[in-house]
């Protein structure tokens, strides 16, 4: 319970994200509301210069200082305390350039450094833009894959990062992402299966403090294969991927028919779902709770959340963006810090 302590009173660390879409007016927002929502303290890697002006467009009136991390929380109650990455920002609302993407991985690396430092319990990124970054030469798929490197570079543990969509009564794991739907079946093998159920039982322990957590394993194919007549991935992929889980002591069920598995009785048999392929594990979790989900990374050394949504570059710098997911994202990262290495029973 110490270390929960310890963790607690450290800042939030957040990213800057794509300075042209909607990731600073929502950090920005967010500020603004940290007394009426008890918003803990965070800070904002990235161009004080930059979100001032930001703050400008938006008509919000924020005043932003420059300070180091252990400043943070004597800064917070006045000023949205920005630690400088020494990067300029352009930031032109709706319209991404290149000449940012330095600044947008600065602000990765600075956020992830304090956690490894000590100085941070959790790490929240703002949306990123990947084909801004690609053309600048980030060769990584995204967010969560750099966050896997940053793993091993920093605090030398070889991560295998995961995806978690976690909202106030869902939470979805993808096995398979971002790939096409066809490619699903050839590049699912119950190894994939077997290690995300790991990850996941022991985050839904450390980090969500669930003591003994319950997963629920969905079916490929629709009805779960019905006995091979709808497919056979489910007898010899799925079903022998559940065994093992169970095998090693994890209380893992299925492969369960997905159309059945998310209404509102069967979510109170599980803490978390594995699904098979991507819009599996996304279309009911954002069909339930849109604008509160969260996107967790587990399988990290740190903790990572993130809002559930992109750059939505047609709503930046107009005001309208929701910050809903946002203000979720800061309330689950302070929640499982504090919550780390501490048990209790299903939440």
């Amino acid at each position: 319970m110490a270390n929960s302590l310890a963790r607690s009173a450290r800042p939030l660390a957040v990213t800057l994200g794509e300075p042209a879409g909607i990731g600073p007016d929502l950090i920005l927002r967010a500020w603004t509301e940290r007394a009426a929502r008890g918003l803990p303290p965070f800070f904002v890697a990235g161009d004080a210069a930059f979100l001032i002006r930001r703050a400008d467009c938006l008509g919000l009136s924020v005043a932003v200082k420059t300070c180091n991390v252990g400043d943070v929380a004597t800064v917070f109650p006045d000023a949205l305390p920005v630690v400088e990455t020494g990067h300029a920002v352009k930031g032109e609302p709706g319209s991404a350039t290149a000449e940012d993407a330095p600044a947008v991985i600065a602000s990765i690396d600075t956020c992830v450094q304090a956690i490894r430092s000590g100085d941070a319990a959790a790490v929240v990124t703002a949306p990123i833009h990947k084909r801004t970054l690609y053309s600048a030469g980030f060769d990584h798929p995204g967010h969560t894959e750099y966050l896997g490197l940053l793993a091993e570079s920093l605090f030398g543990v070889r991560a295998a990062p995961i995806m978690m969509l976690a909202g106030p009564d869902l939470r979805t794991v993808p096995v398979t992402v971002h790939i096409p739907l066809r490619l699903v079946p050839e590049q699912l093998t119950p190894t994939m299966i077997v290690t995300a159920g790991q990850i996941v039982a022991h985050d839904l322990t450390d980090r969500f403090g669930i003591e003994k957590p319950r997963i629920a394993v969905t079916g490929l194919n629709p009805h779960a294969g019905e006995g091979g007549s709808l497919g056979h991935e489910d007898e010899l992929i799925v079903a022998p991927a559940v065994g093992e889980l169970q095998e090693r002591k994890i209380d893992a069920s299925g492969p369960y028919p997905a159309d059945a598995l998310f209404s509102e009785a069967a979510r109170k048999t599980y803490d978390a779902v594995l699904a098979m392929y991507h819009d599996q594990a996304l279309i009911p979790v954002k069909t339930i709770a849109f604008d509160e989900t969260v996107n967790v990374t587990l399988g990290l050394p740190f903790i990572r959340t993130s809002p559930d949504h992109g750059t939505a570059f047609d709503l930046a710098g107009t005001g309208r963006a929701r910050p809903e997911s946002f203000l979720a994202a800061l309330a689950m990262a302070e929640r499982m810090a504090m919550r780390s290495g501490f048990k209790t029973g299903h939440a």
